[in-house]
């Protein structure tokens, strides 16, 4: 039998013994026969099933150890719980094996449900939720996004996408521009105010719920640069918005930002300048990781998105001159497809 059939039956073992005392605990009276069915699944090695009875559903979170650990996710929770955002309710946990159960946030992403006509609307949710976290005091002993966390994540572009996925090495005039361009990056986000970061704050992780959104996949938050979840949230790996509209609603952040006491730049010039520069970093690293995926984990579906995040990089430098050796340099690779918006 496959090791994940085995995991899942070891996984609707352990749902067995800790459904009564939930269900006993929240007056659910007896636990009745349910359903368990996929949910989701992501890029990592977690995986999401739905445990359904009736009009009562439950998330039932695989994290395999020791590929995942469950003590972030569960960690980061209480932190913006307690910043009144809407995140999953952790019902019971095995942190060893890798288990949670977890109330139901909704079935529709963000993604799913967003387009030109509802998207102010979701987008200021979305921002006030983002701003509520970012008010919360960084004393909870999270990551630092550093320089090392920032270096490494650029190095995914040339290790994963250049060497392994187009089978190119860079020349030693090209490896010198290279790390020009990651210094320039990493200085800038160095620079910037530091709040807390979601990390992946975008429209696949934004469940449409009540309150609205219901925020997931948070686990990876770190203390770093304040433009970092507002750029990811408006420039998404899977769907793009014209550049005048994502103007908009990042001066429409910076303004609320500054009312509520965000340390944002007190110039929204520099702003956009910290945001661009902070995407290009995240940009080059995606790249980088939808071609590991690829290669090393055998998804070569998200390789399709890779051209947007190219789309967002030259937009980037036609105003950003500062970035011409990254253009040289991204100028030279062969071009892959265009995705549509």
């Amino acid at each position: 039998m496959p090791e994940q059939d085995v995991r899942l039956q070891i996984l609707d073992s352990w749902l067995d013994q800790q459904l009564p005392a939930v269900f006993a605990e929240r007056g659910w009276g007896e636990v009745p026969a349910a359903t368990l069915t996929a949910a989701s699944s992501d890029a990592s090695f977690r995986r999401y099933f739905r445990w359904q009875a009736g009009d009562r559903s439950l998330i039932v979170m695989d994290a395999p150890p020791p590929q995942e650990d469950c003590r972030p996710f569960v960690k980061v929770a209480g932190l913006l719980a307690g910043a009144g955002v809407n995140v999953p309710q952790i019902l019971a946990a095995d942190l060893e094996r890798g288990f949670l159960l977890l109330n139901d946030l909704g079935r529709k992403t963000y993604l799913e449900i967003i387009d030109g006509h509802n998207a102010d609307g979701l987008m200021s949710d979305a921002l006030r939720a983002l701003l509520a976290f970012q008010r919360l005091p960084m004393d909870a002993g999270l990551p630092s996004y550093d320089e090392a966390l920032l270096l490494r994540e650029l190095q995914l572009f040339p290790e994963w996408y250049l060497r392994r996925h187009l089978g190119l090495e860079l020349s030693e005039a090209q490896q010198a521009a290279w790390q020009r361009t990651c210094r320039l990056l990493i200085d800038s986000a160095l620079a910037q105010p530091r709040v807390l970061v979601h990390r992946d704050y975008m429209p696949r992780n934004l469940m449409l719920s009540e309150p609205n959104p219901g925020v997931l996949d948070f686990q990876d938050a770190v203390y770093g640069p304040v433009t970092y979840d507002v750029t990811c949230l408006f420039k998404d790996a899977f769907l793009s918005w014209p550049e005048a509209r994502v103007h908009g609603w990042l001066q429409d952040y910076w303004r609320q930002a500054r009312a509520a006491g965000i340390p944002v730049q007190g110039d929204f010039e520099a702003f956009l300048r910290a945001s661009d520069l902070m995407g290009v970093q995240r940009h080059l690293k995606v790249i980088g990781i939808f071609a590991r995926i690829c290669h090393r984990d055998g998804k070569p579906r998200y390789l399709g998105d890779v051209p947007r995040f190219f789309a967002y990089i030259q937009a980037v430098l036609a105003r950003r001159p500062e970035l011409a050796e990254l253009g040289e340099l991204l100028a030279g690779l062969p071009q892959p497809e265009a995705v549509s918006a």
